[in-house]
């Protein structure tokens, strides 16, 4: 049997050890307080990922950065950061938390964990942090900081892994020359780098320091008390590695703050649509992706009864503006679009070989999972030249909806249970609505089956499927039996009907009509089902009895807000 494949831990480290001697570049690090905002770190194109026990103290437990988190609470963080992101990560340990025997256990436990580099810091356990105002820290003796740095470099079982030293003699106002005393004396101690820190309000101080230091050793350093000076500034000045410490968690902050004021002044998800990330990102951010492609893969799956091709190529404007910047399919209903109403369903119902046939606005039909097919030509072209976009996938059962309905899931289970090559869903309401209220609702598709209505509303549905005569969007509407949801499940020999009729079309002259339609280019997917009727194919009807709305008009819009 096949095993996977691990990289060694120290792959990282050692991509880290070479970065941080290279010295034509800087290293540029970003803090994180979990794992989402190391990947978006790594995202935006940082080298290395700085887990600080600042952003973990105030994201984790929303408490002060004052050692409350233990080691093994900041491990854990620190192994999901590891984890979500391809670059090093250096995980700041304070003070090793504890003593030196404590820095060994940290050293190796952060070490196994597949950290690059770890950094412990000259304060005493436990520690407060140095930028709060008013804070002067408690510096240790420079004699036990020099045994945590040795103690972590004999723990260490990797010769990549690093240890950064950290003095705070500058914030403790011990001055200059106690800082570079302390830092040559961590140096020689073993330690692989020197993170001198300061909290002036100008880059002075790090400048001034960095200038007198003449080691190999690279200096690190975290502005975010001198935030004018730029990265390329501290590099010239001597600092190899670089640390935004605390950024994306303030911006995050900041962020979800206005965001739940404006939520909670408004009363309303969309108040916040255009300012949130969509959920296609956070989907994509996540893998989701990946994670479809290894069930498929690894986990055994249902014995699918058919494919499904959604058709969401076009584009009506009685929905405007809400269809401005997205088709109708990614209409927002309670938290949900319709493309990922019908996902879920259609999963749920073990099809999992989903494809959306995009036209208008295309780029905004993003859901993760699917196959997409394009059809460009959706404003000249109709529903047929849609379905036959997606062509290579109609060769075999193949349930084909269309993009702007939603249903319950009985409804789909009824479909899927009855066995045929054509089969329709068809709601015999429209009898009773047209019948008893006089009502026609805009373009309905309607059917006349063999089985005659029996005027009676309460209706109960047949276990037998109806067999289909006509359907089309100009029939009697004193005669229609019911109305095509835009819901049909095709078999195997039904997909090639289909196909035979949809070439037969293709093939006769541009100016014909196609059934209804003022030229095959036109067609509609009614059309073809009447074309195969027409040819002596069996269509067949599920009949139903409401249970589902198609979002053509802002009424319909509003109805489904109202009804889901």
């Amino acid at each position: 049997m096949a095993t996977a494949t691990i990289a060694p831990a120290s792959t990282k480290a050692h991509r880290l050890r070479a970065r941080l001697h290279d010295r034509t570049r800087p290293v540029v690090a970003a803090g994180a307080h979990d794992a989402l905002s190391a990947k978006l770190i790594e995202e935006a194109g940082f080298d290395a990922v700085w887990v600080s026990s600042f952003g973990l103290s105030t994201a984790q437990k929303c408490q002060p950065d004052a050692n409350v988190l233990t080691m093994t609470e900041a491990l854990d963080v620190a192994k999901n950061v590891e984890a979500a992101v391809g670059i090093p990560v250096i995980a700041d340990c304070d003070t090793g938390y504890g003593d030196a025997i404590n820095v060994m256990r940290t050293t190796v436990e952060f070490e196994r964990a597949g950290i690059a580099a770890i950094a412990i810091e000259d304060n005493l356990f436990p520690k407060r942090c140095s930028l709060y105002p008013g804070a002067r820290p408690d510096i240790a003796t420079l004699e036990e900081m020099v045994g945590r740095v040795k103690a972590a470099k004999h723990a260490q079982r990797t010769p990549d892994f690093a240890v950064i030293a950290r003095t705070e003699a500058l914030i403790a106002g011990l001055g200059i020359e106690e800082a570079e005393r302390r830092a040559h004396a961590y140096a020689e101690a073993g330690a692989d780098a020197i993170l001198v820190h300061s909290k002036a309000g100008a880059a002075d101080e790090a400048l001034a320091f960095a200038a007198r230091w003449r080691r190999p050793i690279p200096l690190v350093v975290v502005p975010t008390m001198f935030p004018q000076a730029t990265v390329a500034e501290l590099h010239q000045a001597g600092f190899q590695l670089i640390i935004f410490a605390n950024h994306a968690l303030r911006a995050a902050i900041r962020a979800m703050a206005e965001t739940l004021r404006t939520l909670q002044a408004r009363g309303t998800a969309d108040a916040v649509t255009d300012t949130i990330a969509p959920l296609a990102e956070v989907y994509r951010l996540v893998g989701l992706d990946q994670l479809h492609a290894r069930e498929q893969q690894f986990i055994p799956q249902p014995v699918t009864k058919a494919r499904a091709i959604i058709l969401a190529a076009g584009v009506d404007q009685q929905l405007l503006p809400l269809t401005e910047d997205r088709p109708k399919t990614m209409l927002d209903i309670k938290g949900r679009t319709i493309l990922e109403r019908q996902a879920q369903l259609l999963r749920a119902a073990g099809i999992t070989d989903i494809a959306v046939v995009r036209g208008y606005r295309a780029e905004a039909v993003t859901l993760p999972g699917i196959t997409y097919y394009d059809n460009p030509h959706f404003q000249t072209r109709g529903i047929a030249a849609s379905l036959f976009a997606a062509a290579e996938r109609l060769t075999g059962p193949t349930l084909v909806l269309y993009g702007d309905i939603v249903f319950d899931r009985m409804i789909l289970d009824r479909l899927l249970d009855r066995p045929g090559d054509l089969t329709l869903v068809v709601d015999r309401a429209w009898y009773d609505v047209y019948r008893t209220e006089g009502r026609s609702p805009e373009r309905a598709e309607l059917v006349i089956t063999r089985e005659a209505p029996t005027g009676s509303h309460r209706f109960l549905p047949s276990e037998r499927p109806a067999t289909v005569l006509q359907i089309g969007q100009r029939l009697d509407k004193r005669a229609a039996s019911g109305e095509f949801i835009g819901l049909c499940a095709c078999s195997a020999d039904g997909a090639r009907w289909l196909t035979e009729r949809y070439q037969a079309g293709a093939a006769q002259p541009d100016h014909q009509p196609f059934h209804e339609a003022e030229t095959f280019a036109r067609a509609s997917f009614t059309d073809l089902l009447q074309a195969a009727i027409e040819r002596g194919h069996p269509v067949q009807a599920v009949e139903i009895y409401k249970g589902w709305l198609e979002v053509n008009t802002f009424d319909d819009y509003r109805r489904a807000w109202a009804k889901l």
